[in-house]
C-alpha cells in the first residue's frame, strides 16, 4: 500500500493533501493508498479535519525500506524521514523550491508548481475526476488553500488559488470569511502547547552561510497570546536549536490581520540576521517587520548574514 505524506510538523496543507491524494489513488486509480502524518498536526489542521468529517490520519513512526510512497507539500529530505531514500518514491507533488537530495529507484512523476497550495495543484492533476470527489475532500481542499494563502493575504497567493477557493466555496455553500475566521481562531489557540512545542510547530531548517537556523512561523489572529510568552520562548530556543543541530531559532509571529511579523531576537546572531536581512534597527528582544507574511516568499529569500 502506498503511503502518502507531507513534511514533519504537519500544517493544514500537509494534513489535507495526503487525504486528497490517497482518495484519488484509492477511488479513481484503484491503487491502495493510505494518508499518514509525520507527527501531530497543528490545531488549525485538527479543526479542519473535524469540520469536514475526517479522523486524523495515523502518525507514521517507521518507514521500512522499499515502502512505496508519494511525497506531498515538500521535496526537502530534511523535512522527511531519515530513511526516505530507501523507500520506493513514486511521485512528488509540491509548491516549494527544488532542494535536491532525494533519490529514486527509477523515473517518477514530479509536479512542482509556483502556486500557494499543494491542494490547488492536486485539483488540476485530478481534473474531471474531481466531479466524483465527496464533499469532505473538496472541503479539505478549500481549507488547505485558505490556510496557505492566509485567506488570500499571503503574497504567495495566485489567481489559480483564489479562483479555485471561490469555486469550491460556492459549490459547497461555504462563507469563506466565516470558515477562515474559525480556522485562524483554532490556529491561534496555543494554550495547550509548551514553549518548545510552539517553536517546533511550524518550522523548517535553512542554512545561511556557515550558520543553520530553525525558521519557525506562528500565524495567528491573536499575536498577544504568543508574545505574552516571549520570555519562555526565548529561554527554550537554545535547547530546541541544539536538538535540531541548528545555531539558532528564528521565530516569526505572523499577525494575519495586521499583515506583519514580529521576530523574537534572543541574541546577537539573530539581531545580525534581522538587521542585515530586513533593513531594520533592533534595540530590544523583538522587532516588527511590516508586510512580512510568507516564510517561503519573503523570509527565506531575504535571509543573510
Amino acid at each position: 500500500m502506498i503511503k502518502v505524506f507531507g513534511h514533519y510538523s504537519p500544517d493544514t496543507d500537509s494534513t489535507g493533501s495526503p487525504l486528497i491524494w490517497a482518495w484519488y489513488l484509492n477511488q479513481i486509480r484503484n491503487t491502495p493508498a493510505e494518508a499518514v502524518l509525520l507527527g501531530q498536526c497543528n490545531t488549525e489542521a485538527q479543526f479542519a479535519l473535524k469540520y469536514w468529517g475526517f479522523e486524523q490520519p495515523a502518525i507514521m513512526t517507521d518507514l521500512p525500506a522499499g515502502t512505496p510512497v508519494v511525497i506531498v507539500d515538500t521535496n526537502n529530505p530534511a523535512e522527511l524521514p531519515k530513511g526516505i531514500n530507501d523507500a520506493d518514491i513514486q511521485a512528488i507533488i509540491d509548491h516549494h523550491k527544488l532542494v535536491g537530495g532525494l533519490e529514486t529507484r527509477g523515473p517518477i512523476d514530479i509536479t512542482i508548481r509556483p502556486l500557494a497550495c499543494t491542494a490547488t495543484i492536486m485539483y488540476d492533476l485530478i481534473g474531471d475526476d474531481m466531479a466524483q470527489a465527496p464533499r469532505g475532500i473538496k472541503g479539505m481542499m478549500l481549507s488547505c488553500i485558505l490556510s496557505d494563502t492566509l485567506e488570500f493575504r499571503s503574497p504567495t497567493t495566485t489567481d489559480a488559488d483564489r479562483g479555485l477557493a471561490h469555486g469550491l466555496a460556492k459549490e459547497l455553500d461555504i462563507d469563506i470569511s466565516a470558515l477562515a475566521a474559525e480556522m485562524f481562531a483554532a490556529k491561534s489557540d496555543v494554550s495547550a502547547h509548551s514553549d518548545a512545542e510552539l517553536l517546533l510547530m511550524d518550522a523548517k531548517k535553512y542554512s545561511v552561510g556557515d550558520k543553520t537556523f530553525r525558521i519557525s512561523v506562528l500565524e495567528t489572529t491573536s499575536p498577544e497570546q504568543i508574545l505574552s510568552r516571549k520570555d519562555g520562548l526565548i529561554a527554550a530556543m537554545p535547547q530546541v536549536a541544539a536538538e535540531d543541530g541548528a545555531d539558532a531559532v528564528l521565530l516569526f509571529v505572523i499577525d494575519i490581520l495586521r499583515e506583519e511579523a514580529t521576530l523574537l531576537v534572543p541574541g546577537d546572531l539573530v539581531r545580525q540576521v534581522a538587521e542585515k536581512s530586513f533593513g531594520v534597527s533592533v534595540s530590544g528582544d523583538t522587532v516588527v517587520l511590516p508586510g512580512i507574511m510568507s516564510r517561503k516568499k519573503q523570509i527565506i529569500p531575504a535571509l543573510s548574514l
